[in-house]
């Protein structure tokens, strides 16, 4: 017996409890070293599986920082260019371009544009990466709307001012159909409205782009989580999208949207945001027989780094913890800021 052991052996013995018996599981053994950690490791992030997030904006000259995404940028074409590259290098699995305009209208028109600045984007990413990487492009109106809607507004009747689901279902198509022939891979439409996965299959396979996958932004909730985004695209939204994203209460409606989603064509199911939603993202993958993505959004990132600035947290640990977290819980594609920093860095995987 050791002597630090004397002690507690001591109390014991005066109240005739037993000496605890050798376990004859011993779980610890695939502990012993990294080596072994590595072996027996139960889910890995793989680069391939990340998404990364980024903005394309039309009126500036040079990378423009977003003060509320600390290491996040809005590119410049040129910028954007050099960013895909670095992500084909690294061997990440999708970029998701994000356009901000210099003109809004009530109608988001730049959307679909052949020269907005989104479309412009997608063409200089493909050039750049051609197939090594696949594009993705965000397909919704709020990044370029001057009421910072999702949708159309009503402009008259008993329901003006509401976003009105089925006109807006139009507009999405056009977008769609714009950013396949722009060269994207894939489109991701994440302005929750009713129907709009299989409005823009339609739209896709009648204009002969039905080789252009779909990634539905299928459970997205009216989250706290968002409001760095905004900055990130210049956001002009009043009021808040609650009358079309989810409430935050609501589990098993997550799992209801996915499942209307994927009957509509859907060919990756997402769950947004990722981190607060890891129940909502165990359900999705236990039931979906498509590929299912979670989107660590702009305020997970966003509270890492502030913590991370002032010394609170160890920054590495924490990025690669998050991360593993939404892998482990189910998702299969990740969409998260530092998906070019996990994938350049064996340490955060």
């Amino acid at each position: 017996m050791t002597d630090a052991l004397r002690p507690a052996a001591d109390f014991l013995s005066r109240r005739s409890v037993p000496a605890p018996q050798a376990p004859a599981v011993r779980p610890r053994r695939l502990r012993t070293t990294p080596a072994m950690r590595r072996l027996a490791r139960e889910h890995v992030v793989d680069p391939s599986a990340l998404i990364l997030p980024v903005f394309v904006r039309e009126d500036i000259d040079g990378p423009r920082p977003v003060e509320a995404m600390p290491g996040v940028v809005q590119h410049t074409l040129d910028s954007l260019r050099r960013e895909a590259a670095a992500c084909a290098e690294a061997g990440i699995g999708a970029i998701d371009l994000f356009g901000v305009p210099a003109i809004r209208d009530e109608a988001g028109t730049a959307a679909w544009a052949e020269d907005g600045i989104l479309n412009r984007g997608i063409a200089a990413v493909r050039e750049e990466v051609g197939d090594e990487v696949v594009v993705c492009a965000d397909t919704c109106l709020d990044e370029f709307t001057s009421h910072g809607h999702c949708g159309l507004i009503r402009p008259d009747g008993p329901r003006a001012g509401e976003v009105d689901n089925d006109a807006t279902l139009a507009t999405y198509q056009a977008m769609a159909v714009s950013q396949a022939e722009a060269g994207a891979h894939m489109v991701s439409p994440s302005g929750m409205m009713d129907g709009q996965v299989a409005a823009i299959r339609t739209a896709l396979d009648a204009t002969g782009h039905d080789e252009v996958a779909i990634l539905a932004y299928s459970a997205k909730y009216a989250s706290a989580y968002f409001g760095p985004f905004r900055e990130a695209v210049g956001s002009t939204l009043t009021g808040d999208r609650r009358t079309y994203q989810q409430d935050p209460a609501n589990r098993r409606e997550g799992l209801r949207e996915v499942m209307l989603d994927i009957e509509q064509g859907a060919d990756i199911v997402m769950v947004k945001p990722a981190g607060p939603y890891l129940d909502v993202l165990a359900d999705v993958a236990a039931a979906s027989p498509v590929p299912v993505a979670a989107y660590q959004v702009s305020g997970e990132y966003a509270m890492v780094e502030a913590a991370a600035q002032r010394g609170w947290i160890d920054r590495e640990r924490v990025i690669a913890e998050s991360v593993l977290g939404i892998v482990r819980a189910g998702a299969d594609v990740v969409l998260t800021y530092w998906a070019r920093e996990i994938a350049e860095n064996p340490a955060l995987r």
